[in-house]
């Protein structure tokens, strides 16, 4: 078999090649495309299995109250307090939060990815996830008149 190495200059060079060099090549690209499928194979079984435990990076629940907190932080500033929490079904939990210290109480429904509060525009979707998620959801706390 005859090949064509080329060199820095611009002639190139013929090489004899010894033997079928092409199903030596078949065979080894044939073994690494095989190597390649068993690693891919393992680690997508490690990724499942790390999956399932429930205690690899990323997968770790945080708790409801926390939840609650930074959704409010992120909604109402800094200083928003968590008044009252109630669970709801699942991860769900509604209660009340205020914008401040003492402030007057907002409802809230609060989903691992969404937190919807009473004063919103969409109140009809408040009142139809709070019937749905949080059935025994009390009504706001008296605040006392300040004079």
């Amino acid at each position: 078999m005859v090949g064509w190495l080329f060199t820095q200059s611009a002639n190139p060079v013929m090489l004899r090649l010894e033997g079928d060099g092409m199903a030596r090549k078949a065979i080894r690209t044939e073994r690494l495309i095989a190597v390649l499928g068993i690693v891919v194979l393992v680690l997508g079984v490690v990724a499942v299995w790390v999956a399932t435990r429930g205690t690899g990076p990323g997968f770790v629940q945080e708790p409801a109250a926390k939840r609650v907190l930074r959704q409010a932080r992120e909604q109402l500033g800094r200083g928003a307090e968590v008044q009252m929490i109630e669970p709801g079904r699942g991860r769900v939990v509604c209660g009340y939060v205020a914008a401040k210290r003492r402030g007057e109480a907002v409802g809230f429904i609060s989903r691992p990815n969404r937190m919807l509060l009473s004063q919103d525009p969409l109140k009809r979707e408040f009142r139809a996830m709070i019937g749905a998620d949080c059935p025994g959801f009390p009504e706001p706390p008296a605040m006392p008149a300040v004079p």
